[in-house]
């Protein structure tokens, strides 16, 4: 091959054909008509001599020349943005760009006022776009359509690039005005009823299995390895609901400390340490390695960083 003869940006279009195996959805992606987008995928077809992507009774699969070329395309399109953006700066004052960030609503609650104020100040422009687990996929993500994701995760693509935000211990809500706080032991957190908060990673959510025990995270699978299990009369994914749970229900909740801190000046709640010991759990960030080199982008990891950072130190995590 000769590359005064090749279009470049062929390149953009294989990427795109490969991540969506639609001739359509990688249009789209990239902002142009089906039939250009077609006419790109002749082309490559012509370029390298192979079909790339047939069409299946499961969809456009690609050919196991294209499974090869997919990881050797993103990496030339990486470099060529790591290229593009030498020597430009990000102008937060000036800008703005919309981020959009998916977070659990413990990140949410937790993290991202004292980030938005931030923002306030240095970035007034600028403007987050909070979605929730549920409203994301691992392929938005990989495509850089979103910006970041910030939850606890119990597994990792390894694609991606990610930080630690903190690390958090775990507290526990109780009612106040009841016998289980005045005497709050094993024996009397394990006779209560619970509520059970939890959403891990990123995507659809399907439901719970209650005598899976072992399954339903880091209090339950410690409760299990000694033995025991909560009575858990309620499951829900959203730590507000988990705490009001405590103050209206009289259920106990379990949760990372900084949620519970949420409600330190509730009458009708008390925060106090489990009776058994919990690992910590891990806030991170994860992100595209098409957006790795972004200066927008450093600069809002920057900023996070800087908040989370302020924010554990003011907690002693």
């Amino acid at each position: 091959m000769q590359l005064d003869k090749i279009d470049l940006n062929l390149l953009r279009y294989l990427d795109s054909l490969l991540r969506e195996q639609n001739v359509t959805h990688a249009a789209n992606q990239l902002g142009i008509t089906q039939p250009a987008m077609s006419n790109g995928l002749r082309r490559l077809r012509d370029l390298f001599h192979d079909p790339l992507l047939v069409r299946t009774s499961d969809g456009m699969m690609p050919t196991a020349l294209a499974i090869q070329l997919q990881p050797r395309v993103q990496n030339i399109l990486q470099s060529v943005d790591e290229v593009l953006h030498l020597g430009q700066n990000f102008e937060a004052e000036s800008s703005s760009r919309v981020f959009r960030i998916m977070a659990s609503d413990y990140a949410e609650a937790t993290l991202i006022p004292p980030l938005m104020k931030k923002l306030q100040e240095e970035a007034p422009n600028v403007i987050l776009d909070v979605m929730n687990p549920s409203d994301v996929s691992f392929h938005d993500v990989e495509k850089g359509k979103v910006d970041l994701v910030i939850n606890r995760f119990d597994t990792l693509p390894q694609s991606f690039h990610q930080k630690s935000v903190w690390v958090d211990q775990f507290s526990c809500l109780v009612p106040t005005n009841s016998d289980i706080s005045k005497n709050f032991s094993l024996e009397t957190y394990l006779s209560s009823p619970h509520v059970w908060v939890s959403k891990t990673g990123f995507g659809v959510g399907v439901g719970i299995q209650p005598e899976e025990v072992q399954k339903l995270g880091w209090v339950d699978g410690t409760l299990a390895d000694l033995g025991f299990k909560r009575n858990i009369r309620l499951f829900t994914r959203n730590y507000n609901v988990a705490m009001r749970a405590t103050e209206q229900l009289g259920l106990i909740a379990t949760l990372p400390s900084l949620a519970t801190r949420l409600m330190k000046d509730n009458p009708h709640v008390s925060v106090l340490p489990p009776p058994f010991e919990i690992q910590p759990v891990e806030l991170k960030m994860l992100w595209s390695p098409l957006l790795q080199h972004d200066p927008g982008h450093i600069w809002l990891r920057s900023s996070i960083a800087v908040c989370a950072k302020a924010i554990a130190e003011s907690n002693n995590l």
